[in-house]
């Protein structure tokens, strides 16, 4: 997990426009449960995308599906059209997701963000209730077992 923290500062100081989803946010939100991949909704602007390139630069940013494996860069952040990027760094994997399942683009994400502080920086998640809605929708096993857990953790703090 310390790698996805690492990850979170890089992204959060380079202002890149995101909000923290998936497995890492449940975790945030007091799952149990491990995930290995950062899982974020951003904005899919050319501007977002380069300051995301220029963050990752320094840890090897490369796609992680497809054959080549191609490294990311800045030329395609700009150039190219994307609904998501799947990318391995050097510090770990990065899923730069233009929407979520349940919930909609990076706009409706965002509006269902909280703030969330760790350290010396702070970045947007998803809310609790909001994770539960996209979750539902995902609808795989792993999925809904995060949802039981999370509904667990929102009946504990009402």
């Amino acid at each position: 997990m310390v790698q996805l923290i690492k990850l979170l500062e890089i992204l959060t100081e380079a202002k890149v426009n995101f909000v923290l989803v998936g497995g890492a946010a449940a975790y945030a939100h007091g799952s149990a449960m491990v995930t290995q991949d950062l899982d974020i909704c951003g904005e899919l602007s050319s501007d977002n995308l380069l300051r995301l390139v220029n963050a990752l630069a320094p840890y090897q940013p490369r796609h992680r599906i497809g054959v080549h494996k191609a490294a990311f860069t800045p030329e395609q952040a700009t150039a190219e059209s994307f609904k998501n990027i799947y990318l391995a760094t050097d510090i770990g994997q990065v899923d730069f997701l233009g929407a979520i399942k349940g919930i909609g683009d990076y706009t409706e994400v965002e509006k269902g963000s909280e703030v969330i502080s760790m350290d010396s920086f702070s970045f947007k998640i998803l809310s609790i209730s909001k994770l539960i809605e996209a979750k539902q929708a995902m609808g795989r096993p792993r999925d809904l077992e995060t949802v039981s857990i999370l509904k667990q953790i929102l009946d504990e703090t009402n």
